[in-house]
């Protein structure tokens, strides 16, 4: 007999917390027991009802007087690589390679993260970093956790995206690079090479976490087009809510 997939028990955190998003607004999540993780199946559909996963928590915002947060994705098979800016930057990075890996602490990565974290978020709230803090937030051993690597010509690691292979697209849980390679714009070759990826795995989608529309730190994700947001209902593209 087949085994039953694990009831999933939901919890919410007893005090909200100030919004890293928005100015004077209170944040709070719903999160899974994780005393009873979701297998890859149910993580596929929490996803697809506005769920991620950071480190071992699976989670879904919840705030007390606010629903600004929407879960986002880019339709990576209709994404033009064409145009003219990502063709730019595409074309800069053309000698580059990438691949996916296993999610392992080594050195190199873990350079590469420190670095990233005291140049690009030094007042945030992963400061300072440390191999503790990286582990568990960033090294996971399911079969779908893999660090999807983008390495120079010299074949020296500029880029990590911690990603998770679903059964409808690759979800993108954390990207850190080289803030001194910044003339390559690596933040946004990161989602075209990732949406490059998914197209070669016939998957047909990048979620890119939460996009808030009145967050400067949420713009970026909102070129990629088409670009959709789940409304708590379904799946939209952004045009469609402006």
């Amino acid at each position: 007999m087949q085994a039953q997939p694990p009831e999933l028990k939901l919890l919410t955190l007893s005090q909200s917390y100030p919004c890293s998003y928005l100015d004077n607004a209170l944040s709070n999540s719903i999160f899974i027991d994780s005393q009873t993780p979701p297998t890859w199946q149910q993580y596929c559909q929490l996803n697809k009802i506005g769920f991620r996963r950071s480190g071992q928590h699976f989670y879904r915002p919840e705030c007390p007087s606010c629903n600004a947060c929407k879960s986002s994705r880019v339709r990576a098979g209709e994404l033009d690589l064409t145009s003219k800016r990502l063709k730019r930057i595409l074309n800069r990075a053309s000698g580059f390679s990438y691949n996916l890996v296993k999610p392992i602490l080594n050195e190199e990565h873990y350079r590469l993260y420190e670095t990233y974290i005291n140049e690009r978020h030094a007042d945030g709230d992963m400061h300072p970093p440390s191999k503790d803090q990286y582990e568990k937030f960033l090294v996971g051993n399911a079969v779908y956790n893999h660090f999807f690597e983008v390495r120079d010509t010299q074949g020296q690691l500029i880029i990590c995206t911690v990603v998770d292979l679903l059964d409808d697209g690759i979800s993108a849980i954390y990207t850190y690079f080289d803030p001194a390679m910044s003339q390559y714009s690596l933040g946004t070759l990161s989602i075209a090479l990732l949406c490059k990826l998914a197209k070669q795995h016939n998957l047909p989608y990048v979620y890119l976490g939460y996009w808030v529309k009145n967050s400067k730190k949420m713009n970026y994700k909102a070129q990629f087009r088409p670009f959709e947001i789940y409304n708590d209902e379904n799946w939209r593209e952004l045009a469609e809510e402006l």
